[in-house]
């Protein structure tokens, strides 16, 4: 790819970081904390987007996409990450919308695909359940059909922002006597369903953003039903390729490492010295840095293609692996330089009337012990090794 500008593309980046600098909702600024935002906070910038047909970008054209090349969707995550805005909340444009117009018939396209472009239909993910999290073809949630309704059982766990979601999309099994892939179905579920209750799992930062799902009898019509019945795996590895490749997160780490540049200036340390001038930060610094590079011609070869038409490969998998274990080093080093005041949550669990040191330290911790389960969700980096080792070098 050639990544050399054209005086077009220029401009596209002219435009795109001008739409930012003016509608980007100001009270947003500086929020990184998930436990900062509400709801409305959250879709407040997917609300925006969604007017101005820029809220699904990978997207094809036909069902709401904005026809950009891979160049302009490289540009568009750059100059988001430089604007620090909230994307757009992965479960229903990355996860459950590519599904639904892949898989979808003509009316389930035509019922939900709007909702996800506009912003206003909330989803959650209901795959991981106590028993089944990276072994997910073990789920045991479980669906009996009885004419044109599905009667669902079961806990799902892990539901991110699920206290927040309209709807779901989840992993049922539909058939017990068949090989564990092959009896799963893929379902639609409302959430305001009479039998659905959502539990909050309380964090140790005293964060609420994951929970258990219970359904207890949930009647959920077969047309909520996604592609066949008992062939919902492959609607699911075909979510989880575009879900790890959107992990890797290269731009806002990019971003990250600037933040990081500017903290390791201002922090002074013992030898009366910038940390940005010690000898052993600058060598973890630039391996970070050089990590990075190579992680970004990777997503810049997804990119190209999806762009082809082609969709997220096993190589979705690689940048899942580097992109999290990058995210979770660039934490490391935000906490080692804000040295003393990277106390566990000076904030305090209510607020910042605890907070200590620089304004920059005020979220070392909690970010650094929240991006943890970074290596584990979509599917663990170990599981994610097996998949290269078997489709990518063959062994």
């Amino acid at each position: 790819m050639d990544l050399n500008f054209s005086p077009e593309e220029i401009a596209f980046r002219t435009e795109v970081r001008a739409f930012i600098e003016e509608n980007y909702p100001k009270h947003l600024k500086g929020k990184v904390l998930r436990e900062d935002l509400s709801k409305e906070d959250f879709l407040a910038w997917h609300k925006i987007l969604g007017k101005k047909g820029w809220s699904a970008p990978a997207w094809p054209k036909e069902y709401g996409g904005t026809g950009w090349t891979a160049t302009q969707r490289y540009i568009w995550l750059e100059e988001n990450a430089r604007g620090e805005t909230i994307p757009p909340l992965p479960f229903g444009v990355s996860m459950v919308g590519p599904v639904i117009y892949t898989f979808g018939t003509p009316e389930q396209k035509q019922r939900y695909l709007p909702g996800i472009l506009s912003g206003e239909v909330w989803w959650c993910q209901g795959y991981s359940e106590p028993g089944a999290g990276s072994d997910l073809a073990s789920l045991k949630t479980r669906a009996v059909r009885e004419g044109e309704y599905y009667i669902v059982n079961g806990q799902k766990t892990w539901t991110t922002l699920g206290q927040y979601a309209d709807w779901g999309f989840f992993l049922v099994r539909t058939d017990n006597s068949a090989k564990q892939q092959e009896g799963i179905s893929f379902l639609l579920i409302d959430m305001k369903s009479p039998g659905v209750s959502v539990r909050p799992i309380k964090l140790l930062d005293g964060g609420y953003e994951v929970n258990d799902v219970f359904l207890e009898n949930v009647k959920v019509p077969v047309d909520q039903r996604i592609y066949e019945e008992n062939k919902g795996w492959t609607c699911a590895k075909f979510l989880l390729a575009h879900e790890r490749a959107g992990i890797a997160g290269v731009a806002r780490s990019k971003r990250n490492v600037e933040r990081l540049k500017a903290i390791a200036k201002a922090e002074i340390g013992d030898d009366g010295k910038p940390l940005i001038e010690d000898d052993e930060f600058q060598r973890k610094l630039s391996e970070l840095e050089i990590d990075l590079s190579a992680l970004e011609m990777t997503e810049l070869r997804t990119l190209a293609r999806e762009h082809a038409g082609k969709g997220p490969g096993p190589e979705s998998s690689l940048l899942k692996v580097k992109g999290t274990e990058i995210q979770q080093r660039l934490t490391e080093l935000t906490l080692e330089a804000v040295g003393n005041y990277a106390q566990p949550y000076p904030r305090g669990l209510g607020g910042n009337e605890f907070a200590v040191g620089p304004d920059y330290s005020s979220a070392a911790a909690p970010v650094y012990f929240n991006w943890r389960k970074a290596s584990i969700y979509g599917g663990s980096n170990e599981i994610q090794r097996n998949i290269i080792a078997k489709m990518v070098l063959g062994l």
